[in-house]
């Protein structure tokens, strides 16, 4: 069996590159997908390509709507979405992209920190897995693929 894993979620901490590395250890035949995850480049992809905005509303919205057709086919295409929600900053495109996951019927799996439980109570039901480190989401991966407990 082969995955397709998309990883949304928060950009400023090496979660991804833990979980691809802990499952490429267990050579997992998983093929990952990701936002972009350049900030500036994500921030100003729409500016650059498509021109200047002297207003930041729309600057902003240039580029989500160009990263919201990368987002969109990768989230289509997963078999299991992966949502990380960190520490320090607000995670609306991650709860976004929990529910479009969701409201698609995509297998999702969430990675939070402990203290956000109760803030993401209603994220967390809609999700088939509840983790609270990238080794968690690893393992849950190795299992779904080969039956087999760490």
């Amino acid at each position: 069996m082969k995955l397709n894993v998309y990883l949304a979620g928060e950009i400023h901490t090496s979660w991804r590159e833990d979980i691809i590395a802990e499952c490429s250890a267990h050579n997992l035949d998983i093929a990952f997908t990701a936002p972009v995850t350049d900030h500036a480049a994500s921030d100003d992809c729409g500016v650059t390509i498509m021109g200047a905005e002297p207003n930041k509303f729309w600057h902003d919205s240039k580029g989500a709507h160009l990263n919201s057709m990368r987002t969109r086919k990768a989230i289509k295409d997963a078999d299991i979405v992966v949502v990380r929600f960190g520490e320090k900053y607000k995670q609306w495109n991650a709860a976004f992209d929990a529910g479009f996951a969701h409201a698609l019927g995509k297998s999702l799996i969430v990675l939070q920190m402990e203290e956000h439980n109760h803030a993401l109570k209603e994220v967390d039901a809609a999700a088939q897995a509840v983790c609270y480190s990238a080794k968690e989401v690893a393992q849950c991966l190795t299992y779904i693929l080969t039956d087999k407990l760490p």
